[in-house]
């Protein structure tokens, strides 16, 4: 098409010999600039702003999701260098600087924006599985930017391929030298990359999930998984990042499962004073058949050491013989009969009380058991009212909670050592009046 102009243009005006084909290449690189221009704002100020208004008042949230990325818009952006340099090809003659020139523009436009465009796309399809259930549970964003990096890599080597004019085979050959290198400096994100791989395919985590990893100071909810870092809100709602590969490497705690369970567990022990265990007495036996939940037992109970002492003929006036009920025993029997009753406690989850080791901290006894919620506030209120009810039902059965003398203590006793010293010192006339 140049040459053409270019004869046509000598045929009207003889004295252009030296610059028919200069101006042959203005004007055509003047048509070229004034179709794109064209399209670009038959695009961009009617094509596109339709677009946007059906998919943004579409009900559908993927076609929302389109629009809010700016997609289209740079789709068009690629088709614009595609016919540009079409353009070039069709207008130019071959071999001329300003076709090659085009050429290269052009390319490394298509390319840049091809790459925007793949952005904008794997943004769209991350934004939209964030409704998917499936989707929510895999760590969807690090192996898109894994994607992301891989592209802009390859992106990388076809420009400079386009700029020195050579193959991008020979450019990847001539990496092997360098793999050491690129291993280095794309360490943490080949690491993110395979970290994440397994962390899906395992499904090990995902947004949402409670992680517990104390090596980090972690300790919450995850709220992204990237390609090289984990980002985690912990209760105090600071943020703590997390390598992405260290989720393989090292060990850390996942509580989906029990948020998954809908039942959290309640492990908590109170210490009582070794001095006030005993055996329950007829007053003790009296008092406490009045509760409702521990009549069942006290009759049960009774009547099999009745039945165990008569048929081992016990002499039951000293206490090593026979047996007899305890008060740290019934009280056991008691709160267990409790969380069975107790309308905030799973009855299909393990329940227990039991007693521990005894040591210098008195006797523990263990309440384990689970909650019928895993929301962290109501879980800590029901664990409250249970420990509430058993402090003070504890005096009930005669037993005492272990604690440690404080100062006031101390002072009480001294106090008192002081008064009974003061009084033995006192002369008889004194004292009595």
């Amino acid at each position: 098409m140049q040459e053409q102009l270019a004869q046509w243009l000598l045929g009207l005006y003889p004295s252009l010999d030296e610059f028919a084909d200069l101006l042959a290449i203005l004007i055509v690189l003047v048509l070229i600039f004034g179709i794109s221009v064209i399209i670009h704002i038959t695009l961009h100020r009617w094509v596109l702003p339709a677009l946007d208004g059906i998919g943004g008042s579409h009900q559908h949230h993927w076609q929302k999701v389109m629009v809010g990325h700016g997609l289209f818009g740079r789709v068009a952006l690629v088709a614009q260098g595609i016919i540009v340099h079409i353009q070039a090809g069709l207008w130019l003659a071959d071999g001329t600087i300003p076709l090659e020139l085009l050429y290269t523009v052009s390319e490394l436009w298509i390319i840049f924006f091809a790459l925007m465009s793949l952005y904008s796309l794997l943004d769209t399809a991350l934004d939209g599985l964030r409704f998917n259930a499936t989707a929510r549970n895999l760590p969807i964003r690090g192996i898109f930017q894994g994607v992301k990096l891989a592209a802009s890599i390859l992106a990388g080597l076809l420009s400079v391929s386009i700029l020195i004019g050579q193959s991008p085979v020979i450019l990847l050959s001539g990496l092997g030298a360098m793999t050491a290198v690129l291993m280095l400096v794309f360490k943490d994100p080949i690491l993110g990359l395979v970290a994440g791989i397994q962390l899906s395919a395992n499904t090990m985590l995902s947004v949402g999930d409670w992680l517990e990893m104390p090596k980090y100071g972690a300790d919450g909810d995850v709220i992204d998984i990237g390609l090289t870092t984990v980002k985690v809100r912990n209760w105090d709602n600071t943020i703590t990042t997390i390598p992405t590969y260290a989720l393989i490497s090292d060990s850390f705690k996942n509580w989906r499962g029990m948020s998954e369970s809908g039942g959290r567990r309640i492990k908590r022990s109170f210490n009582l004073d070794a001095t006030s265990v005993r055996f329950l007495t007829e007053s003790d036996l009296k008092r406490l058949y009045r509760g409702q939940l521990l009549a069942p037992y006290l009759d049960d109970k009774i009547t099999e050491i009745e039945q165990f002492n008569h048929s081992r003929n016990a002499d039951l006036s000293s206490l090593v013989n026979g047996r007899r009920l305890t008060n740290i025993g019934t009280l056991r029997a008691y709160l267990t009969a409790y969380l069975r009753n107790h309308p905030d406690i799973r009855q299909d989850m393990t329940l227990m009380v039991r007693q521990l080791q005894a040591g210098p901290e008195g006797v523990p006894i263990e309440i384990y058991a689970f909650t019928n919620t895993v929301k962290w506030l109501e879980y800590e209120a029901i664990q409250a009212d249970i420990f509430d009810h058993v402090f003070a039902i504890l005096p009930e059965f005669g037993l005492r909670i272990h604690q440690t003398p404080n100062g006031y203590d101390m002072r009480m006793m001294v106090a008192h050592g002081a008064e009974t010293r003061h009084r033995i010192a006192e002369p008889p006339e004194a004292a009595n009046g």
